[in-house]
C-alpha cells in the first residue's frame, strides 16, 4: 500500500484536492470490490497551524509529525499572485526536500509546480504547468526544462501536469505506474477522460504584459495591436516611435519577454483563433483578416503556436 499525502497549502484550489481524492478513492474501491487490498492510504497535510477538515472525511495532519510518504501531491493555487503564494508556503519546502531524499515521489497539479520549482528539485529536469502560467514559471525557474505544451511530464520521481483537467491525466499516469494500465483505463472510463491527450497548447490565450512603466514599449504594443492586419513589417509599425529600432527591440524583449515580431505573430494568431471560434468566415478570409497574405505561412505559424491546424481548431472550439 502506498502512503499518499495531499498538501493543503495556503490558497490551495479545492477542485485539485477533490480530483486527487476522488480518483484514488475510486482506485481503492475497484480493488476492495474484488477482494484485494486497497493500493492507497490517503492523508491530507497542512503546516499544523489550523485544524482543516476536507469534505468531512479527512482531518489534516501536520507535516511536523515526521511521517514518511511514498507520494506527495501538491494542488494548484487559487491566486493570481503565484510569487506571494509560494512565499506563504515556504515552510513546506524543506519538508518536501527531505521527503524526496527519503525516496518519496512528488507530483504537482497545474500551478502547484511553482512550489516544487522553489525547492530546486526540478532544476535540470523537465516540467510543465498551466499553459498561461508558463512564461512566469520560466522566468522564476530558468534551470528547469519547461515543456509548456505538455499535459503531463515525468522525470524520475517528479511529476507535473498542466492546467485544470490535465490533473486527471496526471492521476491516470500515476495509476498506470502504480496499479497497471487496466486500472488506468477503468478510471478513464469512470471519469470520461481522453487518455491520448498529450498536448495543452491549444488551450492557451495570448495575455501580454501591460502593467509596466515603459512608455516606448507600451506605444509599440499599441501600434502592433491596432495595425496587425495592415502592416507587413515591424519597421512600419514603429517608425513614429521616437527611438531607434534597436533600442525598441531591446527594451521590448526586456519588458515583455518576447521580441516585437513574436508579439505581432502572437497577436495575429490570437485574432485568427477568435475568428475561427466566433465567425463563419471562409479560411481565406480568416487568413487575410488576421494579417496574413500567405496561406502556407499562416498554417505553419498557426500549427507551431497552437499545436493543431486551423481547421482542427475550428472543429474543436467553434461556437455552435
Amino acid at each position: 500500500m502506498k502512503n499518499i499525502a495531499i498538501l493543503l497549502t495556503e490558497q490551495y484550489k479545492l477542485l485539485s484536492v477533490a480530483a486527487i481524492l476522488d480518483v484514488f478513492e475510486t482506485a481503492n474501491k475497484f480493488h476492495t470490490e474484488k477482494g484485494m487490498d486497497a493500493p492507497y492510504s490517503l492523508s491530507v497535510l497542512n503546516l499544523g497551524d489550523t485544524k482543516d477538515v476536507v469534505f468531512g472525511a479527512y482531518e489534516a495532519k501536520s507535516i511536523r509529525a515526521e511521517e514518511s510518504y511514498d507520494l506527495i501531491l501538491i494542488p494548484a493555487f487559487t491566486t493570481d499572485d503565484i510569487k506571494n503564494a509560494v512565499s506563504k508556503n515556504a515552510a513546506f519546502i524543506p519538508w518536501l526536500i527531505k521527503q524526496y531524499q527519503q525516496s518519496a515521489e512528488i507530483a504537482t497539479v497545474c500551478t502547484g509546480a511553482f512550489l516544487l520549482g522553489a525547492t530546486g528539485l526540478l532544476d535540470g529536469k523537465v516540467a510543465t504547468t498551466h499553459v498561461d502560467a508558463s512564461k512566469a514559471f520560466a522566468q522564476a525557474f530558468p534551470f528547469v526544462k519547461l515543456m509548456a505544451d505538455k499535459t503531463v511530464t515525468q522525470d524520475g520521481k517528479l511529476y507535473t501536469s498542466g492546467g485544470a483537467t490535465s490533473s486527471f491525466h496526471l492521476l491516470l499516469h500515476l495509476l498506470q505506474n502504480h496499479c497497471g494500465k487496466e486500472m488506468a483505463i477503468k478510471a478513464a472510463k469512470i471519469f470520461a477522460i481522453d487518455m491520448d491527450r498529450h498536448n495543452q497548447s491549444y488551450f492557451s490565450s495570448f495575455q501580454p504584459i501591460r502593467h509596466h512603466n515603459d512608455e516606448i514599449v507600451a506605444s509599440a504594443q499599441e501600434k502592433i495591436e491596432t495595425k496587425y492586419q495592415d502592416v507587413a513589417t515591424i519597421e512600419e509599425m514603429i517608425r513614429d516611435i521616437p527611438s531607434s529600432r534597436r533600442n525598441i527591440v531591446r527594451r521590448f524583449k526586456q519588458v515583455i519577454g518576447i521580441t516585437p515580431i513574436e508579439y505581432l505573430q502572437q497577436t495575429r494568431i490570437e485574432a485568427a483563433k477568435k475568428l475561427l471560434e466566433q465567425t463563419t468566415q471562409q479560411m481565406t478570409e480568416v487568413i487575410y483578416n488576421s494579417g496574413y497574405n500567405d496561406p502556407k505561412a499562416f498554417r505553419k505559424v498557426f500549427r507551431k503556436t497552437v499545436g493543431m491546424t486551423p481547421t482542427e481548431y475550428r472543429d474543436k472550439f467553434k461556437a455552435r
